[in-house]
């Protein structure tokens, strides 16, 4: 069932495109959102699901390990790669899950072309990687409240503190 999930949701860039085409053709909101969703907690089910419910396709493009590491250093990431994907796949408010080697998910919004570009609260619009051509292509970009008290750093200092005891 697990394998089912990942062949109708874990996609390939040129699977996602001609997706997203019949999408379009259909007159569905595509929203995008990206991460490394390393160890998944309440703050990124909330956030997911809040994003979700702007549109009606969710994508979430999802760093890569080799990009993780070059962005949080080399304990990163925590969960191997098909666990992330997998987990994020299975959740019911995800439509699509998309792995991308850069460190940004640039080339990956300029393929999908979303409807709505958000971010978690952390993000300030005006640091959103692809804001730009999302507006220029007359789409929205927002920053979606951060529910504080959770996030993958704090999780792992939890862990790293409680083996120091």
């Amino acid at each position: 069932m697990l394998d089912q999930i990942a062949k109708n949701k874990i996609l390939t860039p040129d699977e996602l495109a001609a997706r997203r085409a019949r999408w379009r053709q259909a007159g569905k909101k595509v929203v995008f959102t990206n991460g490394c969703f390393d160890l998944i907690h309440y703050g990124h089910l909330h956030y997911l699901a809040r994003a979700r419910a702007l549109g009606d396709v969710l994508i979430v493009g999802v760093n890569s390990k080799e990009s993780v590491r070059r962005l949080k250093g080399p304990h990163r990431p925590i969960q191997d790669d098909k666990t992330r994907y997998h987990l994020l796949a299975s959740l019911i408010f995800v439509d699509a899950v998309v792995v991308f080697e850069e460190d940004t998910p640039l080339e990956l919004i300029r393929l999908v072309q979303p409807d709505l570009l958000v971010k978690g609260g952390d993000w300030p619009v005006e640091d959103i990687v692809g804001a730009d051509l999302v507006r220029a292509a007359g789409g929205e970009v927002r920053s979606l409240p951060f529910v504080h008290g959770y996030s993958t750093t704090s999780i792992e200092q939890k862990i790293l503190n409680r083996n120091k005891e």
